[in-house]
């Protein structure tokens, strides 16, 4: 059994404002009315505990976790360290106020004409239909990345609700898997490090910076995304990288040998 870590529980477990990234929908035309419901918990195994299986060496180096004000970075990292160990600690109890705080989400969304959605999995990769959790709340759209291959092939196949989306995340260790899945019809989401081309490998790409209700994507594109916080300095290959010289990337080559940085 493995050692309990020390957490407080938090005030609340989700987020309706102050993420930048889910909050951009609120200033894009016709899509207003949309609002988010976030999940924030310490990804990887910054908790002790992996939320992350299918955590690259470059993606968890890069996690959007760092990106913002680094200012708040300890205060955000203490309360989704305190968040992930009651999941992990306390399960049935964090459920359940889970479930109240989704419930009041959907209420809150009604009187206020507005449309509800929910991103469980903002800066983790935990499989949350385990809990039943889509079924439960019909009404609300439910949407996340993904790394596990499992996961999204269920997604492309139509094994999960009708209110849940899937976007299969690209890193520099499951390319094949990536374009399997856009073979497949599904949707991947590539980091580029400055411009997000028109194109890739033959896919049209369309820039998922714009918003992130990726539920309105259209099928079986690329979701560009620019590279924030300490993605901008990666090069282990999970920043899709064009423009700048071999010598950057050999220079990490060099530092990290072992790592398959090939950019392709």
């Amino acid at each position: 059994m493995k050692k309990q870590l020390e957490y407080s529980k938090p005030n609340k477990l989700c987020f309706r404002e102050g993420n930048p990234k889910t909050d951009k929908n609120k200033k894009v035309q016709g899509l207003e009315k949309y609002r988010i419901l976030r999940l924030n918990l310490a990804p990887y195994n910054l908790s002790g505990y992996q939320v992350c299986p299918m955590a690259s060496l470059g993606c968890a180096k890069a996690c959007l976790h760092t990106a913002g004000n680094p200012v708040f970075q300890a205060q955000k990292d203490k309360g989704r360290i305190n968040r992930t160990r009651y999941y992990m600690q306390n399960r049935e109890e964090f459920l359940s106020r889970l479930y109240k705080e989704l419930k009041n989400h959907e209420i809150y969304c009604n009187k206020n004409n507005l449309i509800p959605v929910a991103r469980l999995n903002t800066t983790s990769d935990i499989s949350w239909e385990v809990h039943n959790i889509f079924n439960m709340f019909p009404n609300i759209t439910f949407y996340d990345y993904t790394k596990i291959p499992k996961r999204i092939l269920k997604y492309i196949n139509g094994e999960y609700p009708k209110n849940y989306h899937l976007t299969f995340s690209l890193n520099e260790s499951n390319k094949e898997d990536a374009f399997n899945i856009l073979k497949s019809g599904g949707n991947v989401a590539i980091v580029f490090r400055k411009n997000i081309p028109n194109t890739y490998k033959g896919y049209k790409v369309i820039n998922g910076d714009e918003h992130d209700l990726r539920f309105l994507d259209p099928q079986n594109v690329i979701v560009g995304l620019k590279a924030k916080g300490k993605a901008k300095t990666d090069y282990s290959g999970f920043v899709m990288d064009f423009e700048d010289s071999f010598n950057r990337i050999n220079e990490y080559k060099n530092k990290n040998k072992g790592i398959d940085i090939t950019m392709n």
